[in-house]
């Protein structure tokens, strides 16, 4: 029993072991497989994680090429504090730095990627202490045309693509709309008690009638002791004729 224990003990104390070296040593992260239509330009991503600050002026980046054929390994890219693409070599003139090292980026391109590109790419990143840890590997296949894979996803992209900027479209569109609707409701609030409301049971002038009351005045003739006929008057007739019968009669007293 004591024996079994020790043992399990053992086992749990080299796994915490390694464990801490996983944590606290260099970790690069590569895509593991790619592929390249002949004659285009093919990104190598690589990224990495160190347990140590990032010095841009001790971290070495080293791109390493082994080809499918059986043969010894070729310097691709290095960078020391600076970018050192190739001098000669298949890769002459063909690889450009892509990388952040700040931004734990350390991707190249491959300009114009030919067949004899087929191969495993290694990405190895050290930055001091951090030194040991294991290597990214791409494997690149160059084509002639790409994968309906490859193909699907460049669609998937595009038509995401327009799809986005169709709802972005329809949004501010529809904003736009409602901003306007507001703005109509808020000046139609304020223009409301400005307007003077109308009495319904007012008539327009052009419309009014004008009334007037008349009356009937009975005559009796002294002399033969008939009823003269009834006269209707109009008051603004009455009131325009006062005036001359006053005179007539002024003149009579005159007389």
């Amino acid at each position: 029993m004591c024996v079994k224990g020790l043992y399990f003990l053992t086992v749990l104390t080299g796994l915490a072991v390694s464990g801490v070296l996983q944590v606290n040593g260099m970790r690069v992260y590569t895509s593991g497989e790619m592929e390249a239509v002949n004659g285009t330009d093919a990104r190598l991503k690589c990224t990495f994680e160190s347990s140590s600050p990032i010095n841009i002026n001790s971290i070495v980046i080293t791109w390493t090429f082994r080809p499918l054929k059986p043969g010894r390994e070729e310097s691709v890219f290095h960078f020391q504090q600076r970018a050192y693409p190739p001098t000669d070599g298949i890769f002459k003139k063909r690889i450009v730095w892509a990388g952040d090292i700040m931004g734990n980026d350390a991707s190249i391109i491959i300009r114009e990627v030919k067949y004899t590109y087929n191969g495993t790419y290694i990405c190895q990143v050290k930055n001091p202490p951090d030194v040991h840890g294991p290597v990214g590997e791409i494997r690149l296949r160059v084509v002639a045309t790409a994968s309906f894979s490859e193909i699907l996803r460049l669609v998937l992209i595009i038509a995401s693509s327009i799809a986005g900027v169709i709802i972005l479209l329809v949004i501010v569109v529809s904003c736009r709309r409602c901003k306007k609707r507001r703005q109509r409701h808020l000046e139609g609030s304020e223009e409301a008690p400005r307007k003077e409301r109308k009495d319904p049971t007012a008539c327009h002038p052009s419309r009014a009638v004008h009334l007037y009351m008349s009356y009937t005045s009975i005559e009796m003739d002294s002399s033969d002791g008939m009823i003269s006929e009834a006269s209707t008057k109009d008051p603004s007739s009455s009131e325009e004729e006062g005036p001359s019968s006053d005179d007539d009669d002024g003149d009579d007293d005159s007389d």
